[in-house]
């Protein structure tokens, strides 16, 4: 059964995270990264930064920090066991550091299908803003089996 295109433009539940250094240490770690910037504040202060860089795609982690990170996805009805992540795309305004609280605002802006309805997509833009300045644009495409 195709998903619903009622969805497109359905709102998803907005959430703030205040990302801390030791989170991004750990994420530019466990990516590779390799400049201090993103996870020695001495290094990040010494390059004149007010704080750890926050490494580009960590976005999509703070994204997904909030209790039901696929509450829309469950609100379609969708099969989780069936559920791929597709895509990511960030689109980046402003530098944010650790300690920075910023805001999540996302909707399903598409739904589309190929292979004649065998893979459905789904695809969420989220907009984020630190005190209403935007500083980041992530698109998020899954991707559900038949």
């Amino acid at each position: 059964m195709l998903i619903d295109k009622k969805h497109i433009g359905m709102k998803v539940p907005p959430h703030s995270v205040t990302p801390t250094a030791w989170q991004l240490k750990w994420f530019a770690k466990a990516t590779g990264e390799t400049n201090p910037i993103y996870f020695d504040e001495a290094a990040a202060a010494k390059a004149g930064l007010p704080g750890v860089l926050v490494p580009p795609t960590f976005f999509f982690c703070m994204d997904m920090d909030k209790d039901e990170p696929f509450d829309y996805i469950a609100a379609m009805g969708c099969d989780f066991g069936k559920m791929l992540h597709g895509e990511q795309i960030f689109t980046y305004h402003k530098p944010v550091y650790a300690g920075d609280t910023l805001d999540f605002d996302g909707q399903v802006t598409d739904i589309y299908d190929k292979k004649n309805g065998a893979l459905q997509f789904i695809v969420k833009d989220v907009k984020v803003s630190r005190q209403g300045e935007a500083v980041c644009d992530l698109r998020t495409v899954i991707v559900i089996r038949a």
